[in-house]
């Protein structure tokens, strides 16, 4: 998903105009002498004022101070913001509808959610296969995070090693709602844990109904099929762990080593049998 037309264009408005005062203030390219003559320039020339920048992050504040833009109050504290960029080389995973998926490289992996500006992200890096190793700039914009509008991409083809490990990552973050979706500081009171929800009565009966049939079910026979009534025996005790109280994490890792043991067994059976 991308910012508003009105929106897109006004983010390049305000960072043409930071990086058009950060080059007056630098001299790094003296033969510009107006903001539009700034905004013509070639993405390789804006490279060097932008990084620039990013080096001395104390002109955005003498910006804002100076306002030599006149800009509105609003406007003001968009560039302010600014200030809790985060920099670096980042693994795009996923194109979700809403956002695009940023996998920062630390550990544990930051998980952002970038919106892109007047382009699609996934038009963008679609002639790339996932994931794609890019250094970009996030941005905080309007409760949203954005990349600055320039990215440096690698071109490098992961295994399925990294790539699993990055899914991974994306996964467990959105399991416990960590996905950072702005980088600008909540005015809201933090929310307090939830429990997890609990399931439906249905779904309890239902699990209760097999636990209790499993029950019934005698032992003997050949070994696979043996092994696999004792994988199933010690499954459904986890099953039914999970429906009703899935927040006993250790319960839950205890029953799971369980049924690991009971899949070995099952797995050790069944390569025994002669084709």
């Amino acid at each position: 998903m991308n910012l508003s037309h009105e929106d897109a264009t006004l983010f390049y408005r305000l960072m043409w105009s930071l990086q058009f005062f950060a080059n007056r203030q630098l001299n790094i390219l003296p033969h510009v002498t107006s903001l539009g003559a700034y905004a013509a320039l070639t993405h390789s020339d804006k490279i060097q004022v932008r990084d620039a920048l990013y080096e001395r992050i104390d002109l955005l504040d003498a910006f804002v101070e100076q306002n030599p833009e006149d800009l509105s109050l609003d406007e003001l504290a968009i560039v302010r913001s600014w200030k809790r960029f985060v920099s670096g080389d980042f693994f795009v995973e996923r194109f979700l509808s809403k956002a695009t998926i940023f996998l920062a490289e630390s550990d544990p992996p930051r998980v952002f959610a970038v919106r892109g500006l007047l382009g699609s992200l996934r038009d963008i890096l679609s002639r790339y296969p996932l994931p794609i190793r890019v250094r970009t700039v996030l941005l905080p914009f309007r409760g949203k995070i954005i990349y600055d509008g320039v990215f440096s991409i690698y071109s490098i083809y992961f295994g399925r090693g990294i790539r699993d490990s990055l899914k991974e990552a994306y996964m467990e973050a959105k399991q416990n709602g960590q996905i950072i979706e702005t980088l600008e500081p909540s005015s809201a009171p933090p929310k307090k844990e939830q429990a997890p929800r609990k399931p439906t009565r249905d779904l309890r009966l239902l699990v209760d109904d097999v636990a209790n049939a499993t029950t019934k079910l005698k032992g003997g026979g050949p070994p696979v099929q043996s092994s696999a009534l004792s994988l199933l025996k010690a499954s459904v005790p986890l099953v039914q762990a999970a429906v009703n109280n899935p927040g006993d994490l250790d319960a839950l890792w205890e029953m799971e080593r369980r049924v690991h043991r009971a899949l070995l067994r099952f797995e050790r059976a069944l390569g025994r049998v002669r084709r």
